[in-house]
């Protein structure tokens, strides 16, 4: 009989409507065995080190009708991407003391069922955090994106929107390695600074000074833009359509100015697409997880060779993980938001 301890645990309320808030989470003191039940199947039991916000779980708070994605469970745990040590495991694959990475639930200590979507860590001479984002699904995100959907060629015009986020801060350092001209855009004079001076993107505006994105986009991209890596939506996706080039490619991300609408904003240039032969594709990181050994050892080679650098903004504690989540939405989070449960 294993001991009994105490499991902290983010508990989700109810279905969303609107902007989310801390209140639609409730943080409990539960209780947990460190012991698999003899008919846990092939479950493994893991310690929670480390926990990834991300914009997508917004759309797990709402009822999700014809997809694929499962939404979260009132009075159960919120669960999302994380960083654990295998506590206990009756899955072949995986044993005791192993560092993993992937869907975890939100709390201290959890009995994972599923334990094929949990993937050993290659390289541990980095930040563990790193896999809740630049070595894990973000990055994966970004590199499946710009390089498989996008198709870049050195020379061409890149423009990244939500740029200093998780994923934007990577495309845009991939895209200057591969020799584009890159501008990204972001809500905050400290996340235009940290485009320009330390991911070294060529140039970078605040859109929230911009009262004509359309204005703001030919200002940067006289020319027009090859390739747009889109996270945000609304006005911004219709802008970025008036100003792409015969041929572009528009790799479809996120869109984040639209989760906590009621109602969502129309997008009006359409007629673009078919105009200019653009190339518009929505994807999610888990499509690409066949090329998840090449990504992990090309971008571990790049961050050791100081080729690219990463910015986490770092929480402690799970209690904080509600407030944490709902800063994504507000822009308080300067690069990746990442919760500390329990650092090895």
């Amino acid at each position: 009989m294993g001991a009994v301890v105490p499991n902290k645990q983010v508990l989700f309320k109810d279905y969303v409507v609107g902007f989310p808030k801390e209140s639609d989470m409730v943080v409990t003191a539960g209780e947990i065995t460190l012991r698999l039940p003899e008919d846990a199947g092939n479950s493994v039991l893991v310690k929670s080190l480390y926990l990834s916000c991300d914009p997508y779980l917004r759309s797990f708070m709402s009822k999700l009708v014809g997809s694929n994605a499962q939404s979260f469970v009132p009075g159960k745990p919120i669960f999302g991407f994380g960083v654990a040590k295998v506590l206990e495991s009756k899955y072949p694959d995986h044993k005791e003391g192993d560092l993993v990475w992937g869907t975890i639930g939100w709390e201290e200590y959890s009995i994972i069922k599923e334990p094929q979507n949990l993937f050993k860590m290659k390289y541990t001479d980095l930040p563990l955090s790193y896999y809740t984002g630049i070595l894990g699904m973000p990055g994966l995100t970004a590199y499946a994106g710009f390089f498989e959907i996008c198709a870049p060629k050195s020379g061409e015009s890149v423009y990244v929107s939500a740029a200093s986020g998780a994923v934007g801060q990577l495309v845009g350092q991939f895209a200057k390695l591969h020799g584009c001209f890159v501008v990204g855009s972001a809500g905050s004079k400290e996340k235009v600074d940290l485009l320009k001076n330390k991911f070294g993107f060529d140039d970078a505006f605040n859109y929230k000074e911009e009262s004509d994105l359309n204005a703001a986009l030919k200002r940067y991209f006289p020319e027009g833009i090859d390739i747009y890596f889109e996270n945000v939506g609304g006005a911004m996706l219709d802008a970025v359509l008036l100003n792409m080039k015969k041929n572009g490619r528009i790799a479809v991300c996120g869109m984040i100015s639209q989760y906590n609408l009621e109602k969502a904003e129309g997008v009006f240039n359409l007629i673009h697409v078919l105009l200019k032969s653009i190339r518009m594709v929505g994807f999610q990181a888990f499509d690409h997880y066949h090329i998840y050994p090449k990504f992990v050892e090309e971008t571990h080679r790049l961050i050791k060779e100081g080729k690219i650098i990463y910015v986490e903004d770092i929480v402690e504690g799970i209690e904080n993980a509600p407030a944490a989540l709902i800063g994504l939405f507000k822009g308080r989070n300067v690069g990746k938001q990442v919760v500390v449960i329990a650092p090895e």
